[in-house]
């Protein structure tokens, strides 16, 4: 039966996740350093898959569903993320961009589902693209303009597959989240091994796996087990024990991470207005998970 409130043991566990989930970007942006970023998707999801497929049951859903979620939460979101990061989206601000996922999910799930949107979900969505605005116009004026755009839009790209694979999760409904996980990653193996293939070259993808230093190997480590497996588990178990409204806000704990990691280990600092449309973001969240709420407590104070 679910609980209405965290107890210390769900606090624990949300914790970690959010500091395992927090930490990837900077993870990622690590291992981009010794391994392109096809090839470490193909790597990711292989420790994904195996050996876990062989101890966890094939999740009940359609096998065109299981197909479209994979295609989307794992192949579309880690191929333009991982390659954001590669062509120099910052660790931070891809935790905080990638965000971006919430207002796509809303918005697709308004015309898949015809769920309403609030006007706290309308207003959210204004002040986040506003903040998103301050932010691609301080890539556009930086001066590696045109590696930094093509990074914001790239997590951009990442967040709207997120979001996409989102919305396919609410039609499979309720699951084994740890044998969807480990079975839908099967299928992006293939397609990132001919990405990497096209995009990186053969050669490369020799010579990466040949010279694979103890970084890399630990990174794809980190990111099919402690991200994936581990994090997606206890985010499953979350999700199963308390209502969702108490557990989808914590996400918004990532990018704090995320950015906070990112300035002390990789030294990544923001500007001016990176630190403004960062914040404007993140109001922005605030508002679509907690506007609601709060414009119903202001009417009772005042009614």
């Amino acid at each position: 039966m679910s609980k209405s409130v965290l107890s210390p043991r769900h606090i624990l566990i949300a914790a970690i996740v959010i500091l395992l989930w927090g930490m990837n970007f900077v993870v990622i942006k690590i291992g981009l350093k010794g391994i392109p970023p096809f090839l470490m998707g193909a790597l990711r999801f292989i420790l994904v898959a195996f050996p876990a497929i062989l101890f966890l049951p094939r999740p009940k859903v359609p096998l065109k569903l299981l197909l479209a979620y994979a295609m989307f939460i794992s192949l579309g979101q880690f191929a333009f993320l991982f390659s954001a990061m590669a062509v120099g989206m910052p660790a931070g601000l891809a935790s905080l961009v990638l965000q971006a996922q919430a207002f796509f999910t809303v918005g697709l799930s308004a015309m898949v589902f015809g769920d309403k949107l609030r006007p706290s979900n309308l207003l959210g969505m204004l002040v986040a693209s506003t903040g998103l605005i301050l932010l691609g116009t301080a890539s556009i004026s930086s001066s590696a303009s045109q590696v930094t755009l093509a990074g914001f839009a790239l997590t951009l790209c990442a967040a709207f597959s997120w979001a996409s694979g989102n919305v396919i999760n609410k039609k499979i409904g309720v699951t084994n989240v740890l044998s969807l996980v480990s079975w839908s990653a099967l299928v992006p193996i293939l397609p990132f091994f001919l990405l990497s293939y096209i995009f990186e070259g053969g050669d490369v993808i020799v010579q990466s796996l040949q010279n694979m230093s103890l970084s890399s190997g630990l990174t794809i480590v980190y990111l099919a087990v402690a991200a994936t497996l581990i994090g997606y588990t206890l985010w499953g178990k979350l999700l199963a024990s308390l209502p969702t409204h108490l557990v989808a806000p914590l996400t918004l704990m990532v990018p704090v991470v995320g950015l906070t990691a990112a300035w002390v280990l990789l030294d990544e600092a923001l500007n001016q207005t990176q630190l403004l449309g960062a914040a404007t973001v993140m109001a922005g969240l605030l508002i679509n998970v907690f506007g609601s709420k709060l414009a119903t407590g202001v009417r009772r104070i005042f009614a």
